[in-house]
């Protein structure tokens, strides 16, 4: 983007693609029936919240802000979600895990660039966008919890993909439809597949089969995993150096991840 796909419509064939997969997965292994009395509106808001505004939000933000103002935006999510647990779940945090969650912010936060970073007038709608898709996403993180208790991840997500495959299309079917796609070399076609497999269909597979297993700030805690995990590619890919200074921010992300999933007991 924006060389061969524009955002919106990128999302387009994100949400798409994994609608088909996961409807085809439900009906070869799920085959489980929703209560749309009782839950179609929840399965609605997750769509909305979970793969339909969230995106939506994060691209249109990131493409008119600064890729350092998104990531440090985008690791408030866990902020975010301790606040929806609380207030939806109605659960009880340790102040273990409310350090933890403090600690691995402010070791993303200085492997992200420290202080260099600024919120300014001319990136300020893109840094709202940002914003609002990490509370929109937190959101999405806890309401999710109570149905994938009920559902089986599959069963859940084709819904969910399928509702917000219709939503999106409004915002991102003019920008698909304008996209050249004769143009788009051998090489981008293997990112987009990489992308539609395995940074949309396999990750928000995992991530609900997460959710149905771990409370919502334990799942949301590992987004301070991806600045570490892109620095260590970067590595291997011989596009960055390691230094100290990274090395100790890493180790500072690890113990807040640790706090975060330690119960008291392990603590003392």
């Amino acid at each position: 983007m924006p060389a061969y796909l524009p955002p919106l419509g990128f999302i387009v064939m994100r949400v798409g693609f994994a609608s088909i997969v996961f409807i085809l997965c439900s009906l070869l292994f799920a085959r489980q029936k929703i209560d749309f009395k009782e839950d179609l509106f929840k399965i609605v808001v997750c769509a909305i919240t979970g793969c339909g505004a969230n995106m939506l939000l994060f691209f249109k933000g990131l493409s008119i802000t600064t890729p350092i103002n998104g990531a440090i935006l985008m690791a408030c999510t866990p902020i975010f979600v301790v606040v929806f647990t609380a207030i939806i779940l109605h659960e009880r945090l340790t102040v273990i895990r409310y350090i933890g969650i403090g600690v691995a912010c402010l070791g993303a936060m200085l492997l992200l660039g420290g202080l260099n970073f600024s919120f300014d007038k001319q990136h300020i709608w893109g840094d709202i966008y940002v914003a609002a898709n990490a509370i929109i996403y937190s959101f999405y993180l806890v309401y999710a919890k109570p149905l994938l208790k009920k559902y089986n991840p599959i069963t859940l997500s084709a819904y969910t993909f399928g509702i917000g495959f219709v939503f999106v299309i409004f915002f991102g079917y003019n920008e698909l439809r304008e996209t050249n796609f004769n143009i788009i070399p051998t090489e981008i076609w293997y990112y987009i597949v990489f992308i539609l497999i395995g940074a949309t269909f396999i990750t928000y597979l995992l991530n609900a089969y997460a959710l149905s297993k771990a409370s919502p700030y334990v799942v949301g805690s590992y987004i301070y995993l991806q600045p570490v995990l892109a620095i260590l590619i970067a590595i291997l890919k011989h596009t960055d150096t390691i230094t100290f200074e990274k090395v100790a921010y890493m180790f500072i992300i690890f113990s807040g991840i640790y706090l975060v999933n330690s119960k008291p007991k392990e603590i003392a």
